[in-house]
């Protein structure tokens, strides 16, 4: 089968959370769904129940951090679509939340190679699919914890969450995600937030342990808007829920 009538779209650690959330809402546009997720089994279990509410769905096993599982999810994607629309980067990785005195370059390492080397490897494997698309648009999802101007705020709850891997990590991927965009200015690169700075929140995941204050629906919102960006729309751009925000 040959998808070429509906948008289509990628997400990366998508059997929970956020992920699955932004499946199903783009879904319910009408969108298909290739679901990656580490898990086979977990990803598997999301695609059928998102099968089930009526989305245009296709589980794809996919490990971010394996070569070899990204070249054979490519291979999956191309048996039914001879492009990709948008690309979504949401696996994402938390740490163990190591004191930078007791931090280690292993601990830091583990975490990179999820939320910086992932999303490496998936934008380069599916360029040539993205590059074929009228409209492509890749999101990363990253975190209000790795942005500069946050993380200096003392009145930031993530400027006392004393850790090395996780907010750096963010802090390069955003990066990545300017690079990008310079780079490659057919394609809408840019980089979205769970949360509300100026409210000092986040949504709710297991991430987390379920603290924030939003939903998991609000804390899509700004994913959504960046997947679902226009022709005219930005590139290069870091934002929440409620707008742009500060590198």
């Amino acid at each position: 089968m040959t998808i070429t009538e509906q948008t289509t779209v990628l997400i990366t650690g998508a059997n929970k959370g956020l992920g699955r959330e932004t499946a199903r809402r783009l879904g319910a546009q009408g969108w298909t769904v290739f679901l990656g997720a580490r898990d086979d089994a977990r990803g598997q279990a999301a695609a059928a129940e998102l099968a089930a509410d009526g989305v245009k769905v296709v589980p794809v096993s996919l490990d971010v951090t394996s070569d070899e599982s990204v070249a054979a999810a490519v291979r999956l994607v191309r048996d039914h679509t001879d492009r990709l629309d948008v690309l979504i980067n949401n696996a994402g990785a938390p740490g163990t939340a190591v004191p930078p005195a007791n931090a280690t370059a292993e601990d830091v390492h583990s975490v990179y190679d999820t939320n910086v080397y992932g999303p490496i490897r998936v934008t380069h494997a599916f360029l040539p699919l993205l590059q074929v698309a009228d409209n492509p648009r890749v999101v990363m999802v990253s975190s209000a914890g790795g942005s500069f101007a946050v993380v200096t705020d003392p009145g930031q709850p993530v400027s006392k969450m004393h850790e090395l891997a996780y907010s750096s990590s963010k802090a390069a991927l955003n990066m990545l995600t300017l690079r990008y965009a310079q780079a490659l200015p057919n394609i809408k690169f840019n980089a979205a937030t769970p949360g509300e700075v100026v409210n000092h929140t986040f949504a709710a995941t297991d991430m987390n342990n379920h603290m924030g204050r939003l939903t998991v629906t609000e804390g899509t919102d700004s994913i959504i808007r960046l997947a679902t960006l226009g022709s005219d729309g930005p590139t290069g751009t870091f934002t929440d829920r409620l707008g742009l925000i500060a590198w």
